[in-house]
């Protein structure tokens, strides 16, 4: 399995939302690299849910339900989606500080590549931002 982080901004669609829809198509990406961290994504594979520009913390847990297939608001063959089903709740939301302030989270994506909206997760980070959110 991977890991993922993926980026919502809350007054557009929030965990709050995504909880009460029980299911969600991730569209909108229009950066090449975040597109494909989306067609590298597998069913099972889990993602951080974070609440960008607004908040700036990790709040959730996403599960791919589907693979990637087009993106069905727009007609460009470029880009595509990706269904998330909410999976968990953080308890302790993990803000962008907390992350920036532990030496061990250094290297990722979140904070070397802050505006890519859909980044990668290394197992090790995984663990680390778990812990830092009471779910170890």
């Amino acid at each position: 399995m991977a890991y993922w982080l993926i980026k919502s901004e809350p007054f557009k669609y929030s965990w709050e939302q995504f909880e009460a829809d029980k299911h969600t198509f991730w569209d909108g990406v229009r950066n090449y690299a975040a597109r494909n961290n989306l067609k590298a994504m597998k069913k099972g594979d889990l993602a951080f849910y974070y609440h960008s520009n607004e908040g700036m913390e990790i709040v959730g847990i996403a599960k791919v339900a589907k693979e990637y297939y087009q993106d069905p608001t727009t007609d460009e063959e470029a880009w595509v989606v990706v269904d998330f089903k909410p999976f968990k709740k953080i308890k302790k939301p993990v803000s962008l500080a907390t992350i920036k302030a532990d030496p061990r989270l250094a290297n990722m994506a979140l904070v070397r590549l802050g505006r890519l909206s859909v980044q990668p997760v290394t197992d090790e980070e995984w663990d680390i931002v778990m812990q830092l959110g009471g779910m170890k």
